[in-house]
């Protein structure tokens, strides 16, 4: 994480969100903007909160490991989207761990500052309403399409999360986790990798998976079932 020391660049992004009117004007100095590189977690699951992220710009995974030590991948996230608004409310522990997929910024907030400031904000609470009511219902989604569809959409899907047009090279290191994430075994996963190869959809390499034909992918998935 770095924080980046630039009130223009974040006054720029809240006026691109249109959150002008969100946040109390005494919160202003206060807020922060942050860079997280890919791969580098926000936060994670069982630790207890600091900060509240507003993400706005850049793609997030959210992830939760169960009792069992199994863990399953949630949502894909992208701007704006709140992270630690749950957690904030319910004062408790970091319940999913939510990790950086491409560069991504966030304004952050000390959850304190937060509190003292914007807590009889009317807009504040609307807009954490809305974000809320949405994340409820992407959570009681979520588990049902790992039951609905099968390992092939399923993958499809990560693959279509993770990448991009600018981004289609993946290291088979990261792809390992993958199997946890979709509820497969990795013996599995590799099969299904092999039939998207032979369909031309990627191409393995040595120490990497690129994505050579997205438009395949959505064929094989429909859509991206992990960014409903």
């Amino acid at each position: 994480m770095k924080e980046l020391a630039d009130r223009d660049q974040l006054n720029a992004y809240v006026r691109a969100h249109q959150m002008e009117d969100v946040f109390p004007k005494s919160l202003a100095p206060y807020l922060s903007l942050y860079l997280f590189e890919p791969g580098e977690w926000i936060c994670v699951q069982g630790q207890a909160l600091e900060y509240v992220y507003v993400l706005v710009k850049g793609k997030v995974k959210v992830y939760t490991n169960s009792a069992e030590g199994k863990t399953l991948i949630l949502s894909f996230k992208t701007p704006p989207e709140v992270i630690g608004d749950i957690e904030y409310i319910e004062e408790t522990d970091i319940i999913n761990t939510v990790e950086a997929v491409s560069p991504v910024v966030m304004i952050g907030v000390h959850h304190t500052r937060l509190k003292q400031h914007a807590d009889e904000h009317p807009p504040f609470l609307r807009f954490m309403l809305n974000i809320i009511a949405r994340k409820f219902y992407v959570k009681s989604t979520s588990l049902s399409f790992h039951l609905m569809h099968s390992v092939d959409v399923r993958l499809a899907s990560y693959l279509l999360s993770v990448s991009s047009e600018e981004r289609k090279t993946l290291s088979t290191a990261s792809l390992k986790d993958a199997a946890n994430l979709i509820g497969t075994s990795y013996r599995h996963m590799n099969r299904v990798l092999q039939s998207f190869s032979e369909n031309g959809w990627i191409e393995r390499k040595r120490g990497s998976v690129v994505v050579k034909d997205r438009e395949g992918l959505y064929e094989a998935s429909g859509q991206s079932i992990y960014e409903k």
